[in-house]
């Protein structure tokens, strides 16, 4: 899906497909090429004025086997670029943050790993990105990718920052070479996430002091962006200051706990403390001043050591954009609809890739959905909402 801002911009909004289980790339292709014919369908029965149904983007997800086994394949690469469009799929961003095994039966920590530190990661981004540069549509004017924030916060040192230093400088040649190569550029953003070495906006602009702008900047995920009790526009402010592009923005709800202290509340939230992903929780301090935060919502939730309930909880669960949670619990719609205000509301477009990412359906409270139909009426659900708020925003679909 493709809308222009009133600057000129053409915004691209997709969904990501690390919602979907596949790894092996005849599997990837399968599920893409499924799930774009089931999105386009459902959009086409979506009451929105202008929503076209025509060409679906997808943010795909590429496990480091399917993309080095892809970028050793150029053949194979353009014969996925042909699958896909025949299915009306466009892929102008990739998530390369998990390496593998993302929707597993246990991830939590997991998916922080291999870090920076790791050659392995530098090499799995590097490969996403020749893979990328071959699936761009041929009017698109550049791809980017979404990865990890260095690494959980612990343990790191100095050297494993100089290390992860030294691996984002030769991504950075890499990029550069790649251009030089195919004619086609990709940039890669890394994305804030609580509980990482790179939880915040001010953390990127300290940790990535020594970046090459031209080629890496941030990826805004908008769930940890409101979990961080942050506003996109200061956000935005400091990376300006910084001199660091916003390359990606993933529009993604958070869970907001007005009262954790309250029973029926404590019944409501229990019900997201699941064994797949992790979910961080944090709280607002001293009238905003500092951040209080546990690892996983089951430890704050632990009578003996969790969270303190006097102010409210904000929960890393990816929540579907389009819908309330059970009552007393809500959304951070508001805040996501502000940030999606302060990113392309304005008179220039801060960022012209988009991908909603709601990983989370197959661990909703109720049961994942019941079948592959059921799930993309979802997501289109998600991608029919965002685009009608970037049509408030005065943005035009083409």
């Amino acid at each position: 899906m493709r809308l222009r801002h009133r600057d000129g911009t053409v915004v691209h909004l997709g969904y990501g497909t690390n919602v979907l289980p596949a790894e092996d790339v005849e599997g990837l292709v399968a599920q893409a090429t499924g799930m774009g014919d089931r999105i386009r369908r459902a959009l086409d029965g979506v009451p929105s004025a202008g929503l076209p149904g025509g060409r679906v983007g997808l943010g795909l997800w590429l496990p480091a086997g399917a993309a080095h086994r892809l970028a050793a394949d150029p053949d194979g690469v353009r014969l996925v670029r042909s699958r896909l469009a025949e299915h009306g799929v466009e892929v102008v961003t990739v998530n390369a943050f998990p390496f593998a095994a993302f929707q597993e039966a246990v991830v939590k920590h997991s998916v922080y790993l291999p870090t920076w530190t790791s050659r392995e990661r530098l090499d799995y981004t590097l490969a996403a990105a020749e893979v990328l540069a071959g699936l761009l549509p041929d009017d698109a004017d550049h791809g980017s990718i979404s990865s990890l924030p260095l690494a959980w916060h612990s343990p790191w040192s100095r050297d494993d920052q100089g290390l992860a230093e030294t691996h984002l400088a030769e991504l950075a040649t890499g990029l550069a070479a790649l251009e030089a190569t195919t004619g086609r550029r990709v940039v890669v953003g890394l994305e804030p996430e609580p509980g990482c070495v790179i939880e915040t906006v001010e953390d990127a602009v300290d940790r990535l002091a020594a970046v090459d702008r031209e080629w890496i900047g941030v990826c805004l995920d908008l769930c940890h962006l409101a979990v961080g009790f942050d506003d996109c526009e200061r956000a935005l402010r400091l990376l300006d200051e910084a001199e660091l592009r916003v390359v990606k923005a993933q529009p993604a709800s958070a869970l907001v706990v007005d009262d954790p202290a309250d029973p029926e509340t404590r019944g409501a939230l229990a019900s997201y403390a699941e064994d797949r992903f992790l979910h961080q929780v944090r709280q607002a301090r001293g009238q905003g001043h500092w951040i209080a935060g546990r690892d996983d919502l089951s430890e704050a939730l632990d009578g003996s050591r969790g969270l303190a309930t006097d102010e409210p909880w904000r929960v890393h669960f990816h929540v579907p954009v389009h819908a309330d949670p059970r009552p007393p619990l809500r959304t951070g719609r508001e805040e996501l609809r502000a940030s999606l205000a302060a990113l392309v509301g304005g008179p220039s477009a801060r960022v012209d890739h988009l991908e909603v990412e709601t990983y989370t359906w197959s661990v909703l409270p109720g049961g994942a959905p019941a079948d592959d139909d059921a799930l993309a009426a979802g997501l289109a659900a998600e991608l029919a909402w965002v685009h009608d708020e970037l049509v408030g925003l005065g943005l035009t679909p083409l």
